[in-house]
């Protein structure tokens, strides 16, 4: 199942916080050290703007690292992902700075209700004339749970079971205001038509909810939903709602199949693959000359640290790996207890083990190291020529994860942005106002994108 590449969607991947994805980021030279302050993520969204970036999109956990032998002190010490703020303020800030950067945030189907995300993010797709996606995640450590007052995080099958509902009911309060329910007529003063304003009755397993739903639609019908599910659950679940979907891949040939996997997957859900924009994870290393690009990489690999990708590890899979033997197998059923199981299982394939160790996560993995995304260096030319190779092959279009911030983003604009421009795989200029637009998606449900 193929279709003719589309315009490359070009997704920055961001945290509300001290560094990016890349935990050694906030050591680099390159990266700004006043990441408190709204003119931080300001001037990344002028830059992201300028370098013709879809979409902004901020990654989040709800609680700091602090599994790696039951302590924080790590985490605290090394700046491993230890400052986590709200990522939708963040997110409006940027918005308000910039014309069409889109702009999404990560909020959890576990710990929140869906009426507080629906009208949440229903009014932050007003407030940007319909330029919001929702990344929509379960949420997967004990730690989490803990800062919500509970002691331990749902099952991993029974938390996507319950996102399904869950999104099916803030899809359906989304929908409520037909588009063309306002009126706001002051000689009649009719101010909406009650025909098209429509109540929610819904009795399910999880839900209970029954109202009507106070916020009209935006310039764009609803927000965008973005899901990054690595497990077969995961995949089911991103094909049934997601309009972007992040994925990862080790090679070409690897990143072809999930490319393909998840396309039929789409097909099967009963929608149109070309209606969902898959985009890979990727670090780009570039500069003008190749001794330039060979001296930046070695410069950003070496922040990276063992430990911290331990942390990180015990983070994603809510296992405590500071308690056991470096060298000693993981059983059959630590394993099945680990939260994240695409990282899991992709550990499982990339060292050809069934039981693999600590040292084995640790290696094949990636956490906490550059080479935790595909790194696509080079100099320009170079870096449009591996993504016009992927293009269409491996996904629609890229996220961008950033070893230095904004350093890596002010590169891209500057050096790699221009060459896809003039290859033709990058528009010149923003399509459309909303961010359906500017991705290409459909309308939804009657709005113009």
């Amino acid at each position: 199942m193929t279709s003719s590449p589309r315009s490359m969607a070009l997704i920055a991947f961001l945290q509300a916080q001290n560094c990016s994805n890349y935990v050694g980021s906030w050591r680099a030279p390159g990266s700004a050290s006043d990441f408190l302050t709204a003119d931080y993520f300001t001037r990344i969204a002028r830059t992201l703007e300028d370098g013709g970036f879809d979409l902004a999109f901020f990654d989040d956990r709800l609680a700091m690292p602090d599994i790696y032998r039951g302590d924080h002190e790590l985490a605290v010490r090394h700046g491993i992902r230890s400052v986590k703020m709200d990522p939708t303020v963040v997110m409006l800030a940027m918005a308000m700075a910039t014309r069409h950067l889109g702009v999404a945030a990560t909020y959890s189907t576990t710990y929140y209700e869906p009426f507080h995300i629906a009208r949440h993010f229903a009014t932050a797709d007003l407030m940007t004339g319909g330029r919001t996606g929702w990344n929509i995640v379960t949420s997967l450590n004990d730690s989490e749970a803990a800062n919500f007052g509970r002691t331990e995080h749902l099952d991993h099958d029974l938390r996507y079971e319950r996102a399904d509902e869950f999104v099916d009911i803030v899809t359906r309060m989304w929908d409520t205001w037909e588009p063309d329910a306002l009126l706001v007529d002051k000689r009649s003063g009719e101010f909406a038509d009650p025909a098209k304003v429509h109540r929610l009755d819904h009795d399910g397993r999880f839900f209970t909810s029954h109202g009507t739903f106070p916020v009209p639609r935006s310039p764009q019908g609803r927000p965008v939903l973005l899901q990054a599910g690595a497990s077969g659950r995961g995949q089911e679940f991103a094909a049934r709602w997601a309009d972007v979907i992040f994925t990862h891949f080790a090679n070409v040939e690897s990143g072809s199949r999930t490319y393909t996997r998840l396309r039929q997957g789409i097909a099967d859900a009963g929608r149109d693959p070309d209606s969902v924009v898959i985009a890979p994870l990727i670090n780009v290393v570039t500069a003008e000359t190749p001794e330039l690009v060979r001296r930046k990489q070695e410069m950003l690999e070496g922040l990276a640290r063992d430990e911290d990708g331990l942390a990180l590890l015990c983070e994603a899979l809510n296992t405590d790996f500071g308690a056991r033997p470096y060298e000693e197998p993981f059983t059959a059923a630590e394993l099945r207890a680990m939260s994240y199981q695409g990282l899991r299982d992709r550990v499982i394939t990339l060292s050809g083990k069934e039981n693999p160790s600590v040292r084995d996560f640790v290696e094949f993995s990636g956490r906490g190291r550059l080479r935790e995304a595909e790194i696509v260096s080079g100099t320009p030319e170079v870096v449009a020529d591996r993504l016009e190779e992927l293009h269409g092959t491996c996904g629609d279009g890229f996220v961008l994860a950033a070893a230095s911030v904004p350093g890596s983003y002010d590169d891209f604009s500057r050096l790699v942005t221009p060459e896809l421009r003039r290859r033709g795989l990058v528009r010149p200029d923003y399509a459309a106002t909303t961010l359906r637009g500017n991705l290409g998606l459909p309308a939804a449900d009657g709005a113009v994108a």
